[in-house]
């Protein structure tokens, strides 16, 4: 999937509010080992790594269009490598912190993935987790709708996006029966307050209308997007818009 980091920065304040609030879970600890899954330009990395004096960080990410601004983030404590979220977990490599804003979302079954995540933590290590509650954003719900529709639900083969999100119930037992020591989870509310339906496509288009566009023909994806433009009129029709977007925290220690 083709990142494109000057959209996703186009509402950067916005979507550093869940980062920061996830860096406060983390217990901050000197010279430890840290990981940051899908750490995207690594702008938020290298505030990670800061909090952390005399600690060793890697952040990972499968975009290389977004590790092109990582470069300006790494020094000799911090560096980046381009592999997925998988492929890193594969890898076998453990660390005492292994932190993830904003990424998992885009890896399938949560059930599997978070034991795999937990098993790379060393002893005595801990986890922090931000992730999106995707099946309860209702921008999330529109663009399903319109995979359900013609002519889209045929040109996409009848795909469309199941979110791997589980709810806060689900990861706090997941936590609990891979051995967590303590554990905070929550669910938190982030009003976005945008100045119409437009400045609301424009947030998405960084992120959840990507996997739409990259299965669609080129000659449907104006409809796509214009018809998608169309029902966030119709959704929020007042301006400015606000918008409760849903995010999931959670951290615990092992």
């Amino acid at each position: 999937m083709a990142w494109n980091p000057d959209t996703y920065n186009k509402f950067k304040s916005e979507r550093f509010l869940p980062f920061y609030d996830l860096l406060g879970l983390v217990e901050l600890k000197s010279g430890i080992s840290a990981l940051d899954l899908g750490c995207g330009t690594g702008e938020l990395t290298r505030k990670l790594s800061d909090a952390l004096p005399h600690s060793k960080i890697l952040g990972i990410d499968a975009s290389a269009e977004m590790l092109q601004d990582s470069k300006a983030f790494a020094n000799d404590k911090l560096h980046f490598e381009q592999r997925s979220i998988e492929a890193q977990l594969e890898s076998r490599a453990t660390f005492d912190l292994i932190f993830s804003n904003a990424a998992i979302q885009w890896v399938q079954n949560h059930q599997e993935l978070l034991p795999k995540i937990i098993a790379a933590i060393n002893p005595g290590g801990q986890l922090a987790i931000q992730i999106p509650d995707q099946q309860n954003n209702l921008t999330n719900q529109i663009l399903n709708q319109l995979a359900d529709e013609a002519p889209f639900k045929t040109e996409l083969l009848n795909w469309k996006r199941h979110s791997p999100v589980l709810n806060i119930d689900a990861y706090s037992k997941l936590l609990f029966e891979n051995g967590s020591q303590s554990m905070t989870v929550f669910e938190k509310v982030y009003p976005l307050h945008l100045k119409d339906a437009e400045a609301l496509f424009d947030w998405v288009s960084g992120t959840a209308l990507l996997p739409y566009l990259e299965r669609l023909p080129q000659d449907l994806k104006p409809q796509f997007i214009n018809t998608f433009k169309k029902r966030l009129h119709l959704e929020f029709p007042v301006t400015p818009v606000f918008y409760p977007f849903r995010r999931i925290l959670f951290e615990a220690k092992f």
